[in-house]
């Protein structure tokens, strides 16, 4: 097992014999380290941090380490993440802060220099983060968070984008583009032609985004009217994602105005 001998590992940590570990680098106790990871020089495990396969955790990463919150008390929480995921320089993700909870990051998503992903935030799979994921929040299979700031309990939906520096308080539906202010600038074309989306899902989504945005008609009202025209998958999800109960409420004006519901409060 290349261990490096500056390396610090606690004894009860769980460390798979095809791990590396550079130098320098802290393991804390409870720590499970999967099969063919690589946790690079100066880089930092937390307790109660689980490592899937083959993930990389890069020079002055600090991950599972205490919530930045005063609620947390230094109750046991824990960490997961899926395999091949890559954790860069400087990034800081923490573990959940309620007894018992967990911040889940899934499989093959990068997290670039510098990112934070707070307590309690459940990331899907093949996710890219580069800015700052406030508490509770949640993030969509494929979505990519440019360099911008989320406020806590934010859903961002599948295979959205967010632009840089954009400042995102409420949430972001599934397959669109969002920028400064909250504004929906239309479908993530680029993206869900890298996925693989079919011509016809592709062209449901624009049409959803036209009735939603560009109707001019109340949100139930449009959304209803989605709710009868969509046909596909891409569509249904689309249409589900806004059904689905909201803390923040809904990014559905151009203008940056959101669809709040009644149980919003944070």
């Amino acid at each position: 097992m290349p261990i490096h001998p500056t390396a610090i590992v606690d004894r009860t940590a769980e460390v798979d014999s095809t791990a590396e570990i550079g130098a320098y680098a802290i393991v804390e106790p409870a720590v499970r380290i999967g099969a063919r990871t690589r946790i690079y020089a100066h880089a930092y495990l937390a307790q109660g941090t689980t490592l899937g396969q083959g993930c990389q955790i890069h020079p002055f990463a600090v991950v599972g380490h205490l919530p930045q919150d005063y609620k947390y008390k230094g109750e046991p929480s824990y960490l997961t993440v899926g395999d091949e995921t890559v954790i860069r320089e400087h990034v800081a993700i923490h573990r959940g802060t309620v007894p018992g909870s967990t911040t889940v990051i899934g499989r093959r998503c990068l997290f670039m220099c510098t990112a934070h992903v707070a307590h309690n935030c459940e990331i899907a799979d093949d996710v890219i983060v580069a800015g700052t994921l406030s508490g509770h929040v949640e993030v969509g299979p494929r979505a990519f968070v440019s360099a911008c700031g989320v406020h806590q309990f934010v859903r961002i939906g599948e295979l959205a984008m967010l632009g840089g520096g954009a400042r995102i308080t409420v949430d972001v539906p599934p397959f669109m583009t969002a920028v400064e202010r909250n504004r929906v600038i239309g479908p993530n074309v680029v993206g869900l032609r890298r996925a693989g989306l079919p011509a016809e899902e592709r062209h449901e989504l624009r049409q959803a985004f036209q009735r939603l945005y560009r109707s001019g008609l109340p949100f139930p009202e449009a959304l209803e009217q989605v709710a009868q025209m969509v046909q596909t998958g891409a569509g249904r999800r689309f249409v589900a994602f806004l059904r689905a109960p909201s803390r923040r409420g809904f990014l559905i004006s151009r203008s940056g105005a959101a669809n709040r519901p009644e149980q919003t409060s944070v």
